[in-house]
C-alpha cells in the first residue's frame, strides 16, 4: 500500500466522513451513544471542512483528524487541540493515524500555535501509544470521568510543545 495522502477536507467530503465516523464508532473512543438515523451533518457551524485534515489511500478517504481551539478565549489562542481522529478499519496498520497526527501538528505549527493538546480515553491503549510515540505526554487524568458500556473510564489529557 502507498503512503497516505493528507489534505484539507472539502465540503463534498461530508457524506464520506459521516459514514466513516459511523463505521468506526466504538466505546473505545466515543463517549456518546451510537448515532441513529436521521444522521446529523458531519460538518457544523463550529467545525467545518477547514477544521479537518483527511487521509486518502488509493484515492479513497480512509481517515480524518479534527483540529480546533480548546477554548474561545484569546488568552488560549496559542493552543490547538485534536478534537477527533478516525481511521477506517481496513486502513489501520498502514500509517494513516500517524500521518494524520503529524499533519495536525504541522498544521497547528503553521497556524502559529505553541502547543497542541488532546483528550483520549484511558482504555484506548493503541491511541495512547500512537500519541506518546509522536511526543505527547500525559498532562492530567480525570479518573472515572465517563461510564461507558457499564465501565468507568478515565479521561486522559495529553499535550506537547510544537
Amino acid at each position: 500500500m502507498t503512503e497516505p495522502y493528507i489534505r484539507t477536507a472539502l465540503p463534498e467530503d461530508e457524506e464520506a466522513l459521516g459514514g466513516l465516523d459511523r463505521a468506526v464508532w466504538s466505546y473505545r473512543h466515543a463517549v456518546g451513544p451510537r448515532e441513529q438515523p436521521p444522521y446529523e451533518p458531519f460538518f457544523t457551524d463550529r467545525t467545518g471542512p477547514r477544521d479537518h485534515l483527511v487521509a486518502e489511500l488509493g484515492g479513497r478517504l480512509v481517515g480524518y483528524v479534527r483540529l480546533g481551539f480548546p477554548t474561545p478565549l484569546a488568552s488560549n489562542a496559542h493552543v490547538r487541540q485534536i478534537q477527533g481522529l478516525a481511521v477506517a478499519d481496513e486502513a489501520r496498520g498502514h500509517g494513516v493515524g500517524r500521518a494524520l497526527v503529524r499533519a495536525a501538528v504541522e498544521e497547528a505549527r503553521r497556524q502559529g500555535a505553541r502547543r497542541i493538546t488532546l483528550r483520549v480515553l484511558g482504555h484506548n491503549t493503541p491511541a495512547r501509544r500512537l500519541y506518546e510515540s509522536e511526543g505527547f505526554v500525559v498532562e492530567g487524568i480525570q479518573p472515572e470521568e465517563f461510564r461507558l458500556a457499564g465501565e468507568y473510564v478515565d479521561d486522559v489529557l495529553m499535550g506537547r510543545r510544537i
